[in-house]
């Protein structure tokens, strides 16, 4: 089985994936974290996107990345890179060569691969990130679009940020949210849309474990049927 969890940035998207894949014993694949590592790679070599589509996109096809501790971390060749991809100022580089159309090619082909795999050996995977349900795994059999309010996805980022002892501001934020909703609904390769049908989940009012036992409950029904 492939699940496959959309939704915007700060949703709690990795957070559910993960206790998802879990609870079902299925591998744990944070798509989401695999543009931050291009976007990564891209800044140590100075490569603007704008202007460097084609270096970035070979970044996508030949960068090492690897998943390890129950996907809860991501390796460069031997380098974990999981904390450096999570500073403040990486999801917005992300979202911007995750707009690259050559490169979501060679990364989409990469994650299609890493779900066939994972399902062949876990029995299942759970993937999360842009574009999951739409494009990566369209056929996957059960879709979530997972959401929630400005607000509240802007106060999970700050949380998020304490915890790794970054700074932050509130107002600035909510700014972000707000801006890479735009530019990932608007941008021509694969926006930011649930997928016809995705079941809509509107997580604000709901605790994480609320949300994750929502989703288990529809996969083991649906792996019934």
């Amino acid at each position: 089985m492939i699940i496959a969890i959309d939704g915007p940035a700060g949703a709690g998207k990795s957070t559910v994936a993960r206790e998802v894949a879990l609870a079902l014993g299925f591998a744990y694949i944070n798509t989401g974290a695999m543009y931050r590592a291009v976007a990564l790679e891209a800044r140590a070599q100075k490569l603007d996107p704008q202007t460097n589509e084609a270096a970035i996109t070979e970044i996508g096809r030949t960068l090492p990345m690897r998943f390890g501790a129950g996907g809860t971390r991501l390796f460069v060749g031997d380098r974990d890179v999981s904390e450096a991809i999570m500073a403040p100022d990486m999801g917005e580089a992300a979202s911007k060569v995750a707009g690259l159309p050559r490169l979501r090619s060679e990364v989409v082909a990469r994650q299609h691969e890493m779900g066939k795999v994972a399902e062949r050996e876990c029995g299942g995977a759970v993937l999360e990130g842009r574009d999951i349900q739409t494009v990566v795994f369209p056929d996957a059999q059960l879709k979530i679009f997972l959401t929630a309010t400005d607000e509240a996805r802007a106060q999970r980022r700050i949380d998020q940020w304490k915890q790794k002892g970054h700074a932050f501001d509130a107002e600035r934020a909510l700014l972000d949210v707000r801006e890479r909703d735009a530019r990932d609904a608007s941008r021509d390769a694969s926006p930011l849309r649930p997928a016809d049908d995705a079941v809509y989940l509107l997580s604000d009012g709901l605790t994480a474990g609320q949300v994750i036992e929502r989703i288990v409950n529809l996969a083991r029904e649906r792996m019934s049927q």
